[in-house]
């Protein structure tokens, strides 16, 4: 490519709109982040949560998607071969409101807002591969979903049946227990009803264990988060008994992880919608009100500690399966249908959701366990006081009261227990887990299509591979709320595929965490048409770094986790993980509350890119707090981070001036791509990998010294010829270096960057010195700022390094080694304290003797105030930190 030249620019004429757009003018031209599979060079594949098209870019996903950028451009100055996509998580129901509200269709709507948030995300100078671009209602994309859905029905491992889900009657549609809040709908603030309706289900809970086992594979997780997904997952080892019910050839089984409590047991109670429930309701009014009370409450599993307890008592018992003692059977609130199999039995002494239930209803209480044996797993037992009378006693310990098994520990008891259930056909062993199959039907409209035709004569039938996709039509009008395709006969109506008799689509659509749980496999090949991918999802698989809120650190990050096990076991991926390195970010927020438009307090980030630029709402935001905490935004923190890119640029543009050191060339390719071309047209491949691997000036082993900086006109630096200034501006200057590379890559702390490189321009603000070697010095230092902040305001260092006399771009260049050499100190500052309180600070050679330390402490000016007329009595040296001089 040609080299074009620009104009010296004189330091009043720092423009970031200016500099900003001819940046990215010159990535473009050059395809600087366009990724290829290139396997000589290490890959990272780095990925930010793609987002919902709302049509705003908002200050949250300014931070996700800088933050992604800049360890994106780390790894990238580090020589590794960087991918980092953008894609659109386009299904939903906002859109869809959007839509009925603004009489516009779904589609039509997303696609506008897509238009407007990449030419914002754009702005931000995100370096993205925008040809691996897509929106999951693409057809392209939702085409290979439909098909893997088909397999897993084939499998047996995606279902139908009726479940008791969370309906919310406004916006017509099954919520997730996360979707509700305080009993309402997330979106539509509307009570929320318990119905009993057909559901699609995937079947997660066959992966459970691999889900749980893995988490010990991945290092790069926070725990955090591990935690978090091993108590959603909840793996529990306990003991399944039965309970007869009396006079019926039917029987309540129960799972416990406390069998050694099973003497106590004094009622069971069931779910309001258990079988037995729904029998009983319609022959007493009292009971059915009550049935039909419970049903209108949302009780998710996290809330039954907080909710008041209610049941009522029915007329059936349960024969206790050891003594053979009739226990009541109670319908509770407090229990949960899709849990075991919706009845559990009640200790009221050792439990204490059972106990205030049992006390309200005047329930006998029977204690079984006493203080005195150690808790599993432990040397001694807590001192855990034991009186029934004023709260459940829920420790382990001894049995009383128990008949045979009275005087056993809690550990023996279970075995004891399990065992004599089990030889008796009453029960046995089993291990749970809290994790219940994935729900993966809604009834709403802007969805993928599921690929489902149901028939009188042959029932439930996948669509046919060559019938794939099911188009979702976009041309559509609503009535009210309901989805349009449950009217619409043209995608309603079609032939069986096995029998071509008339039959009827599915017009449920997938959830949209289903589009979600494998769109980073598609970035790797999302020209593929081959089912889902090609091989290329496994040279960029597993995402070596992940970044996303904390909201999605259980549901999304699970089910993508379950979907690639499912993509592995069809012979599509080879690795059994989605994502290496996970970083769960704090939330933003503004005065002190959470950013969002019901409060009204979102801030856009636009009018602060048009009047101070990218790079510094980009500083900003990277300054303002490590990337998992809260940040408490304000716009202030913008104006004052470009008050110092204005002062960076006028101090590299003085140095430049001063020296008379001419620009580098607006487009210029390095050397290196140039002869890698060449190499590849006459078929040279080896040498044109080897060209690729020895890229950059600054490559690992190498450090940045004016020699090789603008040809003949920059001099080396003289290393023996430093004087104590000139050494200490260098020290300060790979001191930088050694913290930033700690902070990206370790620590991925970006604030401490902005600081030290900071601390930095001030200490060559102040430093003043001409000489060729102080000259040299300066330049290092200023080439080390601005290629060490360049993954966080990479416009302005993109210009500057052109300024500083570069051909190649700084995007092509190699992030800074440590010389070792430079951090060497000939002297030391220690602190002086006169008994114990800070007096004073002296310098001294760091090979300085004991005596010699002590006497320049002595001589020191402030020291000498408090030390007058008194008599030393000890001097106590602590080397390289403090001498402290005792006085009386």
């Amino acid at each position: 490519m040609a080299e074009v030249r620009t104009s010296r620019a004189s330091p009043e004429e720092y423009d970031p709109q200016v500099v900003e757009a001819e940046a990215r003018g010159c990535w473009d031209a050059q395809e600087s982040f366009r990724a290829s599979e290139d396997p000589s060079r290490e890959k990272f594949y780095c990925l930010g949560m793609f987002p919902y098209p709302s049509g705003e870019l908002h200050m949250g996903h300014v931070r996700c998607y800088t933050l992604t950028d800049v360890i994106g451009r780390y790894q990238r100055l580090l020589g590794k071969n960087v991918m980092q996509p953008m894609g659109w998580d386009a299904f939903g129901l906002p859109a869809e409101n959007a839509a009925i509200e603004r009489g516009v269709a779904p589609a039509e709507w997303t696609r506008q807002n897509i238009d407007h948030m990449r030419a914002q995300l754009k702005r931000l100078g995100l370096g993205i591969d925008w040809s691996r671009e897509f929106a999951t209602c693409d057809p392209g994309y939702y085409h290979w979903e439909q098909w893997m859905f088909t397999r897993l029905f084939r499998k047996g491992l995606a279902y139908r049946k009726n479940a008791i889900v969370n309906w919310d009657p406004v916006d017509q549609t099954v919520l997730a227990n996360e979707q509700v809040e305080q009993g309402r709908g997330w979106r539509s603030g509307a009570l929320v009803e318990r119905r009993e309706m057909p559901q699609w289900f995937l079947k997660i809970t066959d992966y459970a264990e691999q889900l749980l086992e893995c988490l010990d594979e991945l290092p790069g997780w926070p725990e955090k988060v591990k935690t978090m997904q091993r108590n959603w997952i909840g793996r529990s080892e306990g003991v399944v008994i039965r309970f007869d019910v009396k006079g019926r050839d039917q029987h309540l089984d129960v799972f416990t992880t406390r069998p050694d409590t099973l003497l106590g047991a004094t009622y069971v109670a069931i779910a309001p919608e258990h079988p037995l429930a729904n029998e009983l309701a319609p022959r007493n009014k009292a009971l059915g009100e009550f049935v039909e009370q419970c049903k209108q409450v949302k009780a998710a599993e996290a809330e039954l500690a907080t909710v008041e307890k209610l049941g009522m008592e029915t007329e059936l018992r349960a024969l206790h399966p050891i003594t053979g003692v009739e226990l009541p059977i109670w319908i509770a609130n407090f229990v949960l249908m899709e849990y075991g199999a919706g009845a559990v039995m009640s200790v009221p002494a050792h439990d204490q959701r059972d106990w205030e239930f049992a006390r309200k209803y005047s329930i006998p209480i029977v204690q079984v366990i006493e203080p005195g044996a150690p808790q599993p797993g432990a040397d001694s037992n807590p001192d855990i006081a034991c009186d029934i009378g004023t709260a459940a006693y829920v420790e382990y310990g001894r049995l009383l009261n128990s008949g045979e098994f009275s005087g056993l520990t809690s550990a023996q008891a279970f075995d004891a227990i399990a065992d004599w259930l089990s030889e008796r056909g009453r029960g046995g062993r089993q291990r749970q887990y809290r994790l219940r199959d994935w729900g993966v039907s809604r009834q709403r409209y802007w969805g993928c299509p599921i690929p489902i035709i149901y028939c009188d004569a042959c029932g439930a039938v996948p669509v046919p591979d060559e019938d794939l996709p099911v188009i979702l039509p976009t041309d559509v009008a609503f009535q009210g709320v309901h989805s349009p395709l449950t009217t619409m006969d043209s995608f309603l109506k079609v032939d069986c595929p096995e029998c071509g008799g008339k039959a009827r689509r599915e017009t449920d659509t997938f959830d949209t965490f289903v589009e979600s749980a494998w769109y980073y496999a598609r970035f790797a090949c999302p020209d593929s048409n081959k089912p889902m991918v090609d091989d290329r999802v496994n040279f960029w698989t597993p995402v070596d770094h992940y970044t996303g809120g904390i909201e999605h650190a259980i549901l999304h990050l699970l089910y993508a986790r379950f979907f690639h096990k499912l993509m592995r076991d069809e012979g599509l991926v080879r690795s059994d993980e989605p994502f290496k390195g996970l970083l769960m970010l704090g939330m933003v927020l503004k005065d002190g509350a959470k950013m969002s438009k019901s409060e009204g307090n979102v801030v856009d980030p636009q009018p602060l890119l048009d009047r101070y630029g990218a790079d510094a709402l980009r500083l900003a935001m990277m300054f303002a707090a490590p990337p998992d905490q809260t940040v408490e935004w304000s716009d202030s923190q913008v104006e004052g981070m470009s008050r110092y890119l204005r002062r960076l640029w006028t101090l590299v543009m003085s140095h430049v001036r001063d020296r008379d050191i001419p620009a580098g060339p607006l487009f210029a390719e390095p050397s290196y791509r140039t002869e890698e071309r060449a190499a590849k047209r006459k078929g040279l491949g080896a040498k044109a990998n080897l060209l690729r691997r020895s890229v950059g000036r600054n490559s690992p082993g190498r450090r940045i010294s004016g020699q090789e900086l603008a040809g003949d006109e920059v001099e080396a630096i003289d290393v023996d010829a430093l004087d104590d200034a000139q050494r200490g501006l260098r020290r300060k200057t790979h001191q930088t270096i050694a913290r930033a590379r700690d902070d990206y890559g370790r620590r991925i702390h970006f604030n401490t960057v902005v600081s030290s490189v900071i601390e930095l321009t001030n200490a060559v603000s102040r430093f003043d010195d001409n000489r060729a070697n102080g000259r040299a010095v300066v330049r290092e230092a200023l080439e080390t700022i601005v290629i060490v902040l360049s993954p966080i305001a990479p416009h302005i260092c993109h210009r500057l390094w052109r300024e500083l006399g570069h051909a190649s771009m700084l995007v092509d260049e190699r992030f800074p080694v440590v010389d070792d050499v430079a951090l060497a100190r000939d002297k030391v500052k220690l602190v002086v304290q006169v008994n114990g309180k800070l007096r004073g600070h002296i310098e001294v050679s760091v090979d300085a003797d004991e005596e010699s330390v002590k006497r320049t402490a002595l001589s020191n000016a402030n020291v000498q105030r408090f030390i007058q007329d008194k008599a030393l009595r000890k001097a106590v040296v602590v080397p390289g930190r403090l001498v402290n001089l005792v006085v009386s």
